[in-house]
Order: structure tokens, then C-alpha cells, then sequence
């Protein structure tokens, strides 16, 4: 098994982890993590995967970095606004929706 597939079964491992998470936790900041994680794996197939000739491609190279820097700036906003939450309500999860 090469290098580039191990990253890939690790992404691929990591994505299903964090949509589990995203998917089962109730706690915005669990959700934030796993929303974290959930990138991470993407990241690691993005990169992964795609060679040309034995080589990394550098395209999708590009794109990680570009995403690593969209997922900061995200991760921010939304702890600011989980924050934000916690301030104005003091609950730290959103309210069931009742409506059936």
C-alpha cells in the first residue's frame, strides 16, 4: 500500500468521523469540531490522491492550502457566534424544534 493511499483511507476515515459527530452531537462547540475534523479528512484525500506521472499534483495542493485557510477563518465565525450565543442565552446547544 503506497503513502498517497494510506493519507487517503485516513481522510476518507477521518471524513466519516466528523459527519458521524456533525450528525450526533447536540453541543455547538462538538459540532464545530467535528465539522473540523470532518475537513481534515477532505483535506487528506484532496491530497492523497491525485498524482500525475508518480507525482503530487500540484492543483489540488492549491486548493488545500485556499480550504485550510477558508476552514480557519470559518472556525472563527462560528466560535465567535457560539460566543455570541452563550452570552445572549446561556445555552450552548440550539432548541429542539417541535413543530411535527
Amino acid at each position: 500500500m503506497s503513502s498517497s493511499m494510506v493519507f487517503a483511507v485516513t481522510g476518507v476515515l477521518l471524513f466519516a468521523i466528523g459527519l458521524a459527530g456533525m450528525l450526533i452531537a447536540a453541543h455547538l462547540l462538538r459540532k464545530v469540531l467535528a465539522f473540523n475534523v470532518l475537513g481534515s479528512g477532505l483535506f487528506l484525500v484532496l491530497v492523497g490522491l491525485p498524482q500525475r506521472d508518480g507525482m503530487a499534483d500540484p492543483v489540488p495542493q492549491a486548493m488545500v492550502l485556499t480550504g485550510i485557510v477558508v476552514a480557519v477563518a470559518a472556525t472563527a465565525l462560528a466560535l465567535a457566534l457560539l460566543r455570541r450565543l452563550h452570552a445572549l442565552t446561556g445555552a450552548t446547544s440550539l432548541p429542539r424544534d417541535t413543530d411535527a
